[in-house]
C-alpha cells in the first residue's frame, strides 16, 4: 500500500496537483503547495461543501479573520488544553507524539490519556525510532504564536488560528442579528488553520497548515439529539455525492478520553486510506459550552431570545467539521487506478466529473482542414462553463492517456466527419467509449453525463 502513495505523491508533482513547499530550499515539512490542477481540485471541493450548507434557508456563511484577540483562545480553552504528548529521544533529543508511537508499534490508544499511554509505553519497552531511550511525557501546545504590533512582549502575544469554530461563535450574535435568523440555523465558514505538529506525515493527511470547512449550528436546549442524527445523515450522503464510494467510508465513535468534556456524542467519517482509516469529518454534539464560555470571559451576553416562549437561553451546537485537504488527498487517493489495456499499463484518475481539475479536452485529430480552427472555436464556447483544455500535440492515443492520468472525465475528437456533419467525438474516461454527438449538443451531454456518474 505505501507503493501506492509514492505513485500517487509522484503522479501530484508530475501533473502539477501537489508540490512540496520551498522544494528548491530543501522544502519545509508538513507543508505543500498546491499546483494549477491541485487548486482546481481543491476548490471544486471547497465550492461543493459551500453549495451543500450554505444554498438554504437555514446556514449562513462567514469569513472570519484568521488573528484573533488572545483572550479568544483562553475562553475555548485551547490555550491550556491544546496540546499532545511529547516525547523525546534521550540521546538525539527528537521529538515525537507518545499516541504516534505507540500506534506505530501495535499498541491501540483508543480512549488513553497521557499517563495511560505512557505506562504502555513502558510495558512494552517503547524506544524513539532510532532505538533510544525516551523521556517521560510531557504536554506540548499545538499553536503557532506571533505578535501583533512593534512589541514582542506577552501584552502583544497572540495566536494563528488552529481551527476555525471560534470565530463562528464570536460572531453568532452578529450573524443572527443581521440575517434575522431563528433557531435552529448555522454559520459556515472556509478557512486556514495552523497546528504547530510534533509529526506531519502521511502526505497532506497531517500538516501544519490546513483549510477547514465548518459549520456550527445552533440549536435550542432539548433539540440537539435530533439535530445530531439530522447532520451525521447529510455529512455522510455529502462524501457519496462527491464520488466517495460507501464501502471506502466508515464510522468512528469517540469513546473514553476521546470524547470531549463539553460533548454528549461526537463521530468522525473516516475514509479508508492506503496508510489505514483516517478521519475526513467530525460530527459533534458540543452542548452550549463554547458559547458559554465566551460569554464569561468576554462579559458579553450571548443568549438567544425565543419570541414564542419569551425565554432567553445560551443555545447547544452542533458541529460538522470537515478537512478541506484531507478531502482533497481522499479525493486523489480514491481517484488513481492502473489497469492493463492491450498489453499497456493505464494510469487513470477517477474523480468524480464534478470534482474533475478539467472537464474536458478538446482535441483535434489532425492540424489541418480547419480541423484545429473547429476545435478552437468548441473550446472557447464551452470555457464559459467548465474548464476544459485544447490539446494538439501528439498521436490522439497518447493524448487520451495524457487525459487520463489528470483525471479528465472526455475527450472530445474533431475529425473528418465534423467537417460533413458538425458532429465530434466525445470519449468517455472510465468507459473508453465512444459516441457522436452534434456540437450544439456538447453542453448539455456533458453536464447530463457528470450528473448520471456513478463511484464503482
Amino acid at each position: 500500500m505505501a507503493d501506492v502513495m509514492e505513485k500517487l505523491v509522484s503522479l501530484c508533482k508530475r501533473k502539477g496537483f501537489v508540490f512540496q513547499s520551498s522544494e528548491i530550499y530543501g522544502g519545509l515539512n508538513g507543508c505543500w503547495d498546491y499546483g494549477p490542477l491541485g487548486v482546481e481540485l481543491l476548490k471544486n471541493v471547497k465550492d461543493a461543501w459551500w453549495r451543500a450548507m450554505t444554498y438554504r434557508e437555514d446556514v449562513e456563511g462567514l469569513d472570519a479573520s484568521i488573528l484573533m484577540h488572545a483572550k479568544v483562545w483562553e475562553a475555548s480553552g485551547h490555550v491550556a488544553g491544546f496540546s499532545d504528548p511529547m516525547v523525546e529521544d534521550k540521546k538525539t533529543n527528537e521529538r515525537y507524539r507518545l499516541d504516534q508511537l505507540l500506534e506505530e508499534n501495535g499498541v491501540d490508544v483508543t480512549g488513553l490519556g497521557m499517563e495511560a499511554m505512557m505506562a504502555k509505553a513502558i510495558e512494552v519497552d517503547l524506544k524513539s525510532p532510532k532505538g533510544n531511550e525516551l523521556s517521560e511525557a510531557r504536554q506540548f501546545n499545538l499553536m503557532f504564536k506571533t505578535f501583533v504590533g512593534p512589541l514582542e512582549d506577552d501584552s502583544a502575544r497572540i495566536f494563528l488560528r488552529p481551527e476555525t469554530a471560534q470565530g463562528i461563535f464570536v460572531n453568532y450574535l452578529n450573524v443572527q442579528s443581521a440575517m434575522r435568523q431563528k433557531l435552529p440555523f448555522g454559520i459556515a465558514q472556509i478557512g486556514k488553520a495552523f497546528r504547530n505538529e510534533i509529526t506531519t506525515k502521511n502526505f497532506l493527511f497531517r500538516t501544519r497548515e490546513f483549510e477547514q470547512m465548518e459549520m456550527q449550528y445552533f440549536v435550542a436546549p432539548g433539540t440537539q439529539d435530533d439535530h445530531f442524527e439530522y447532520w451525521r445523515e447529510e455529512r455522510w450522503n455529502w462524501f457519496r455525492n462527491i464520488g466517495l464510494p460507501e464501502r471506502k467510508l466508515s464510522w468512528h465513535e469517540h469513546q473514553g478520553d476521546e470524547l470531549a468534556h463539553y460533548a454528549s456524542a461526537a463521530f468522525d467519517i473516516q475514509y479508508e486510506f492506503p496508510f489505514g482509516p483516517g478521519e475526513i469529518e467530525g460530527i459533534h454534539n458540543r452542548s452550549n459550552f463554547d458559547l458559554s464560555q465566551h460569554e464569561q470571559y468576554s462579559g458579553k451576553k450571548l443568549q438567544y431570545f425565543d419570541e414564542e416562549s419569551r425565554e432567553k437561553f445560551v443555545p447547544y451546537v452542533i458541529e460538522t467539521s470537515i478537512g478541506a485537504s484531507r478531502t482533497t488527498m481522499a479525493c486523489l487517493v480514491n481517484a488513481y487506478h492502473e489497469e492493463e489495456v492491450k498489453g499497456d499499463t493505464r494510469v487513470v484518475m477517477r474523480f468524480h466529473p464534478r470534482m474533475a481539475p478539467i472537464k474536458a479536452a478538446i482535441l483535434p485529430l489532425v492540424k489541418r482542414d480547419g480541423m484545429p480552427e473547429i476545435a478552437r472555436t468548441i473550446t472557447e464556447d464551452l470555457r464559459k462553463h467548465f474548464r476544459v483544455e485544447y490539446d494538439e500535440g501528439g498521436a490522439v492515443g497518447r493524448r487520451y492517456r495524457r487525459m487520463d492520468e489528470v483525471g479528465t472525465p472526455f475527450c472530445i475528437t474533431v475529425d473528418s466527419e465534423t467537417l460533413e456533419n458538425d458532429t465530434v467525438t466525445v470519449r468517455d474516461r472510465d468507459s473508453m467509449e465512444q459516441q457522436r454527438v452534434p456540437i450544439a449538443e456538447l453542453r448539455t451531454h456533458l453536464d447530463k453525463s457528470m450528473d448520471a456518474w456513478e463511484a464503482v
